[in-house]
């Protein structure tokens, strides 16, 4: 499985962005999609995620962010997606989408149970 995160940069408070994850992958290899975000000397965050196999269109947000993001996802076109709306500056990170061979369980929050990883996109929120 390959990922390839696209869509970051720099945006004022209060604005959006949306993020894109191209998804290489053999039909079935995929259970569960999220997305992660990442800064210096932090663990990895749990941002969203997203069945992929049988729970497919079931999401599970992090309390940071849910009202704000939305996370998707189109199966046939193998890419995933985090619309981000009214970011703020501690939204500032790397994004990462991870993917799991395993469903969409009580672990989804968990960066341990993702077994493959994209490079990351920046994402800055600052005036």
């Amino acid at each position: 499985v390959q990922l390839v995160e696209s869509g970051g940069g720099l945006v004022q408070p209060g604005g959006s962005l949306r993020l894109s994850c191209s998804i290489s992958e053999r039909t079935g290899t995929v259970g569960t999609m999220a997305w992660f975000r990442q800064v210096p000397g932090r663990e990895r965050e749990f941002v969203a995620a997203i069945g992929w196999d049988l729970y497919t269109g079931n999401t599970r947000y992090g309390d940071s962010v849910r009202g704000r993001f939305t996370i998707s996802g189109d199966t046939a076109k193998s890419t995933l997606n985090l619309q981000m709306n009214f970011l703020k500056p501690v939204d500032t990170a790397v994004y990462y989408c991870g993917a799991s061979v395993g469903s969409l369980s009580n672990t989804f929050a968990s960066r341990y149970r993702y077994d493959y990883w994209g490079q990351g996109t920046q994402v800055t929120v600052s005036s």
